[in-house]
């Protein structure tokens, strides 16, 4: 058992339907219009990553978030007066403003050499890339030629997206109806390799578990109260705790080894190990860092088709926050 690194690293949190476009997304879409286009989002990313590491995992939620929901078209991005687009839905409450800032600078700086030409969806899934890539991740391919959407509601949100509590049957089916397999879950899942999570989402498994028992026993005892100590009864509802504790801003497989050692911060991460069915694959990825980056690579790039608008679809968005006028 490795000692666990305490104290746990509290911090304020500011903190995923299949379309028919896919077969139009290409690499190099922007190679006449906007050569240059992943060069800038990247300078963009870097900066943003400089001012705060939040970004690593706010960039790549949100775009889980965004595809999951009406498929990967930036309408997690739109902005409503009324309160009620896809980012005011309880479910996405939770999300990092810095991931929204990332995507709006990176707009910005593409605007600025190509102006009307690359899509915020293009952007929000090159950015995604780099976070994983900046912060000591795989590099992949980013598939491009999405265009932004035209709806964005709260109330389309519900269902759409995993939860801390689901076991690996709820989890297998959310993501087969979006035409990932059970492999590409728990590959996807290892972006809890980065970022943290509120107190609340996670209580339950302290301090009110079942009837008989209040601690979750698939926890591991000192890791249980670490987070005891770090997520007191009636904590602050603001803090949060890191996901993963031994390298929490490093992108890697040590994600994998924590659920081996009974510590999987939410029930849907430590069912990875717990259940039978899906034990082998964990055990690859935490024993192979190679094998979990190849997945997980073949995932995101899977990922990024869900219900992409191409083609006369959609719209090429000035402002990412705002549909055109």
């Amino acid at each position: 058992m490795r000692k666990l690194w305490l104290p746990l690293l509290v911090v304020v949190m500011v903190w995923m339907v299949a379309g028919n476009g896919e077969a139009r997304l290409r690499p190099d879409f922007y190679g006449s219009a906007c050569s240059n286009v992943e060069g800038i989002v990247r300078q963009a990313v870097r900066r943003k990553l400089n001012q705060t590491v939040v970004t690593i995992p706010a960039t790549l939620r949100l775009f889980f978030h965004d595809c999951f929901v009406q498929g990967c078209d930036a309408s997690v991005m739109i902005a409503s007066a009324r309160d009620d687009a896809e980012k005011d839905a309880s479910d996405n409450l939770s999300l990092a403003g810095d991931g929204f800032d990332t995507v709006i600078k990176a707009k910005q700086a593409v605007e600025a050499q190509c102006p009307g030409v690359v899509s915020c969806a293009d952007i929000l899934a090159i950015a995604a890339r780099d976070v994983v890539v900046l912060s000591g991740g795989p590099n992949f391919t980013v598939e491009l030629g999405r265009r932004d959407g035209l709806i964005s509601r709260a109330a389309l949100v519900a269902g759409r997206l995993p939860g801390p509590d689901f076991d690996l049957d709820r989890l297998v089916s959310l993501f087969r109806l979006n035409n990932l397999t059970a492999r590409d879950m728990i590959a996807l899942s290892g972006a809890h390799t980065v970022g943290f999570s509120h107190c609340s989402r996670f209580a339950s498994r302290l301090y009110s578990f079942n009837s008989t028992t209040a601690v979750d026993p698939s926890l591991n005892a000192a890791y249980a109260r670490a987070l005891m100590r770090a997520c007191p009864r009636d904590v602050d509802p603001t803090i949060a705790v890191n996901m993963d504790l031994y390298t929490p801003i490093t992108f890697d497989n040590v994600y994998y080894k924590n659920l081996l050692d009974g510590e999987g911060l939410f029930t849907s991460d430590e069912v990875l190990f717990t259940d039978r069915r899906s034990r082998p694959t964990v055990e690859r990825f935490a024993s192979d860092q190679a094998a979990f980056f190849r997945a997980f690579s073949a995932a995101m790039v899977r990922l990024g088709r869900l219900g992409v608008k191409t083609g006369g679809q959609g719209e090429i968005r000035r402002d990412c926050t705002a549909l055109n006028s």
